[in-house]
């Protein structure tokens, strides 16, 4: 029913109602004349308004299509419950798995730069932990002894032509020892142990590895009396003083990851424990099975707890801001569009529609169709909503031809 058809009922109920009055009271002889002023006052005022003057003079209440009236009894018996729509800080938690991995940037490999035989290994088995700078293994290399020697000679060739009267077969003595001892730095020869050389003057029969990086040994390659070529790999050695976790995000949660954020783990075998990292990486591809995508967090893990290939249950807190927010109680959700029942006030209630933006735990973001401070059903709402559908369908009935 439209605004023009509320204005012309009310017309006719005062009409009728004046009209009667003045049946009830007719002017005699007898009877003391009282004519009904304030009757006629009232229809005086009505005279010349127009319907958006009388709403603005509170005289009519606009009321909405399918909106219903229920006495406070029946909302009461309904169990009908009222929230508030308020602007609010709101966070997300997206909760996930996630599996601890190694840093790639802190795996190195240790290979030799001469080949030759393994003459005694320091490090023998998988899962050692190695420091920067502990002997590995002995390698004899005959190549190795060569050059020793050779510097060793250039070393003499020095000392003997630098009494030359010629200034060029002095220089040349030089240039030759340091391109000996150029060779032995090529092949990680420490100054310690060239230093070594130059005062015993005795080649060694073997060279020492020493471990490059700090870490525990995740594969060994070679063993005792083995022949390694040079560029061998010999030990792979990761540092697991920081480790990565490969989370699960599902497509519609990723718009609200970003590099930088953090996340919290928990897991089954450190109860009541919880890990601190940051998201370093989104990869940029879906899988196609699961419909996710990963991002690697990195955690500092000094003592070793988190340990590759281990599970973890992952919460990430995404701070969106204070928005408009809605009770998610108070959202119908009808798989075409979202209706929210409004009070009205004195009993009425008005269903909505609504354009709502993420969920924020047990609240909705509200984008368009409410304001701040107005009460919504929270309880019953399905029941409010029924009773519209059913009023306007009746109504539609009615007006048909």
């Amino acid at each position: 029913m439209n605004r023009l058809a509320w204005i012309i009922l009310l017309l006719v109920a005062l009409l009728a109602w004046t009209a009667s009055g003045q049946a009830q009271h007719p002017a005699g002889h007898g009877a003391s004349p009282s004519p009904p002023a304030k009757k006629s006052d009232d229809l005086d005022e009505l005279k010349g308004l127009t319907m958006e003057s009388i709403q603005m003079e509170g005289k009519v209440q606009e009321i909405a299509p399918g909106t219903v009236q229920i006495s406070p009894e029946r909302q009461q018996l309904i169990g009908v419950r009222l929230g508030t729509v308020e602007k609010r800080p709101l966070q997300k938690v997206i909760r996930t798995v996630g599996r601890i991995d190694y840093d790639e940037k802190r795996i190195g490999i240790v290979s030799p730069k001469i080949s030759g035989w393994i003459e005694e290994l320091y490090v023998d088995f998988t899962g050692q932990f190695v420091r920067k700078g502990e002997p590995l293994l002995t390698i004899y290399s005959p190549e190795l002894v060569s050059t020793q020697e050779e510097y060793l000679l250039a070393l003499k060739a020095k000392q003997d032509w630098s009494k030359s009267p010629f200034s060029e077969v002095a220089e040349g003595g030089t240039l030759l020892a340091e391109s000996a001892r150029r060779r032995l730095k090529l092949w990680d020869i420490s100054d310690a142990q060239i230093k070594a050389l130059e005062e015993t003057r005795e080649p060694q029969k073997t060279l020492t590895l020493y471990s490059p990086f700090t870490g525990h040994v995740l594969e060994k390659m070679v063993n005792k009396g083995r022949f390694v070529d040079a560029g061998m790999a010999l030990y792979k050695i990761a540092d697991l003083s920081v480790v990565w976790l490969i989370a699960d995000i599902y497509e519609s949660e990723l718009p609200a990851i970003r590099v930088g954020q953090q996340a919290a783990i928990q897991m089954s075998y450190y109860p009541g424990e919880t890990f601190t990292g940051k998201a370093i990486y989104i990869y940029p591809y879906m899988d196609a099975q699961t419909r996710t995508a990963k991002v690697r967090y990195e955690f500092a893990n000094p003592h070793g707890k988190l340990k590759p290939e281990m599970f973890a249950n992952v919460e990430i807190t995404v701070r969106l801001g204070d928005k408009l927010a809605v009770p998610e109680g108070a959202v119908i959700d009808t798989g075409v569009r979202k209706v929210v029942i409004v009070d009205r006030g004195s009993g009425y209630f008005e269903p909505r529609e609504v354009r709502l933006g993420v969920k924020a735990g047990d609240v909705f973001e509200v984008l368009d169709g409410l304001k701040a401070g107005e009460r919504v059903v929270t309880s019953a709402n399905f029941l409010i909503d029924s009773e519209s559908k059913l009023k306007e369908a009746i109504g539609g009935m009615g007006h048909q031809h």
